[in-house]
């Protein structure tokens, strides 16, 4: 049975500043990326190929399990229609030659002409380029046609929320006009179809993080960072440091951190709790069960996974003991909803040393 996502803190409304300022998620979230996981297609493991990633597909095959959001990206075309898409160019081949073109330099009808189509059709087939320049085609088991903002409010069944990545290029430069822009167009959507569903908005651009906090105050904002396993040109995108710089002085609700950053600097989580924001993570160790559960016990307040069958269903086995069954010690304490039943985490400073031992054979994988 999947946890309940409920929350007033996910309302359509904030009543006042106290509310936003606590914003905090009822439970330890799981979170499918792009659905039911992104595709792989450069990787032996046949589950990164199953089902076409952020397609409708995809979101509805992971609402059959215990997951509480979906997370998938979000581009504008240039006729202003939202499309759930995560690679900034679309790649195809032509008459034998690989060609590729800017998602949000075409207008919707070229958007969704790639890839199966309704009827069945593929006339242009799709093809994926690898950080490292290798280009593959496309090919999953279970494939799906591309797919609207509109289309996954309307579609994607409603058990689930909605993380919605706003994605840019980073290397592109974007005024504030052509931000507020874009971002007005995805913001008509959602206040259009959102409904009850529980919805975050979460963002690698600072600018865009910042701005879409600015024109709403209905729905939770997320800044998104690897937390220093990358180095862009932006400092700000660069540390925990400034991810929780940037939440504090924009009125931001939380960080998304590559977990990796996480295991790399433990303490960074006490500092983001102690900044009153909260912490969920992304990457690939998070295919890992043993690394989720150093997370929760870590105090880390949700996972966004790849391997959304083994993942959900591992977390929704976790017994946790109750601080009743427990003697007080200086152990350190965590707070996680499971259904309905709130229960205090005591998690001894052995355990969390015996766990963070194994961190850096893991960041080696």
């Amino acid at each position: 049975m999947a946890l309940s996502v409920s929350s007033a803190k996910f309302s359509s409304g904030v009543e006042d500043d106290k509310t936003k300022d606590e914003f905090g998620f009822p439970k330890f979230v799981v979170m499918g990326h792009r659905g039911f996981g992104m595709n792989m297609l450069q990787s032996p493991d046949e589950k990164m190929k199953s089902i076409k990633e952020n397609s409708i597909l995809s979101f509805n095959v992971a609402a059959d399990f215990p997951i509480d959001f979906v997370e998938f990206d979000v581009q504008v075309t240039r006729d202003g229609c939202p499309v759930i898409f995560h690679d900034i160019f679309i790649f195809t081949q032509e008459k034998g030659v690989i060609t590729e073109k800017r998602v949000t330099e075409m207008p919707l009808h070229e958007f969704l002409s790639y890839g199966p189509q309704k009827d069945g059709a593929n006339v242009k087939p799709m093809f994926r380029k690898t950080k490292d320049g290798r280009i593959f085609e496309w090919n999953v088991v279970k494939d799906d046609p591309l797919c609207t903002l509109q289309d996954a409010f309307v579609k994607v069944k409603r058990s689930v929320g909605f993380n919605i990545e706003l994605k840019f290029d980073d290397n592109t430069v974007y005024g504030e006009e052509a931000l507020r822009q874009t971002l007005g167009n995805i913001l008509k959507v959602v206040n259009e179809h959102a409904e009850n569903r529980p919805i975050i908005f979460s963002s690698f651009h600072p600018d865009a993080a910042l701005l879409i906090r600015n024109m709403q105050i209905s729905y939770p904002v997320f800044f998104l960072t690897n937390g220093g396993c990358e180095i862009y040109k932006d400092v700000r995108r660069n540390s925990f440091d400034e991810a929780i710089k940037i939440c504090k002085e924009g009125g931001l609700q939380g960080i998304v951190s590559e977990v990796k950053a996480i295991l790399r600097t433990p303490n960074a989580v006490q500092r983001v709790q102690d900044s009153k924001l909260s912490l969920i993570s992304y990457g690939q160790l998070n295919n890992a069960v043993e690394v989720i559960y150093l997370q929760y016990l870590m105090g880390v307040e949700g996972v966004i996974v790849d391997m959304v069958k083994e993942i959900s269903e591992a977390i929704a086995s976790i017994s946790v003991r109750k601080k009743e069954d427990e003697e007080e010690d200086d152990g350190r304490k965590s707070m996680i909803m499971f259904g309905e039943e709130r229960t205090k985490v005591k998690i001894s400073k052995d355990e969390i040393a015996f766990l963070t031992k194994f961190a850096p054979k893991l960041l080696q994988q």
